[in-house]
């Protein structure tokens, strides 16, 4: 059975390698705690700040550098692979990604975030392909926050065969209704697990809200934090979603159109 997990803390703006080491005790409580795979929230690495997305930002280079050597050693020494949230240049563009620390240290970026929000829209450029990651025996959907707002998004990734979709986060103080109600809903609409990782602290002068959870595949809460840094697990019961799915056939049922609307 594989054990999944979200985790939450405090990233400093601009600071890099105080952010990664962060990361890295993260990860290493996650492991501890027996997770196999563990998703950190949106923007982890720089912090979520517009200061710091219209500034330098990493490259892919700086990823495969010695910049998450603290990273690559706790995804090694727990056998965990773990995924971040970074923004991340791209020649003359930007993006905002999830860097992902494979249990042998390799680095690749599988995820490109498809929704932009906000002042998000000056700084980057949205994503151009759907990705999950297989952990184990499971396929797991991958989203970096507005992402998450979007029911197809969730849904396609059930569709292509994700048992479960790990949801990178960055949500300020004043949006904890929308925040629960959205993770709850793409787990109950597809019928899967959602692990759910929220920044805490502040950064860049406003007050993130936390509530890193991991509900099931009814969208019922297995496990949520407040604004405390921590670490959330459950183990995904792949017969769970299955039984769940067959219960309730929304995923088989899904129709790609519904035809040309009639006004009456």
């Amino acid at each position: 059975m594989t054990r999944i997990a979200a985790a939450q803390g405090e990233a400093v703006a601009g600071d890099l390698s105080a952010n990664v080491r962060t990361a890295a005790r993260l990860v290493d409580r996650a492991a501890a705690e027996g997770a196999d795979v563990v998703v950190l929230p949106e923007a982890f690495l720089t912090g979520y700040a517009a200061n710091v997305f219209g500034g330098p930002l990493p490259t892919a280079a700086d990823l495969a550098g010695p910049l998450l050597d603290p990273l690559r050693e706790a995804a090694r020494a727990g056998g965990t692979t773990a995924l971040v949230g970074t923004p991340l240049a791209r020649g003359r563009l930007a993006t905002l990604s999830l860097a992902l620390v494979a249990p042998d240290g390799g680095v690749t970026v599988p995820y490109d975030k498809q929704h932009l929000d906000g002042d998000e829209k000056q700084h980057f450029v949205v994503g151009d392909h759907g990705a999950s990651v297989r952990v184990g025996d499971v396929e797991l959907g991958l989203s970096i926050c507005y992402d998450g707002c979007f029911p197809e998004h969730a849904a396609a990734a059930a569709r292509d065969g994700a048992v479960g979709y790990l949801a990178s986060a960055a949500y300020f103080v004043g949006g904890e209704h929308r925040r629960d109600l959205y993770y709850a809903a793409r787990a109950l609409e597809n019928g899967m697990y959602v692990a759910f990782s929220g920044l805490t602290g502040r950064c860049g002068g406003r007050e993130l809200s936390g509530g890193s959870a991991i509900y099931d595949p009814e969208g019922r809460v297995v496990a949520r934090l407040g604004r405390e840094e921590g670490v959330v697990v459950a183990d995904l019961d792949v017969a769970l979603v299955a039984s769940t799915r067959r219960t309730h056939t929304m995923v088989d049922d899904h129709r790609a159109s519904l035809g040309p609307r009639r006004r009456v």
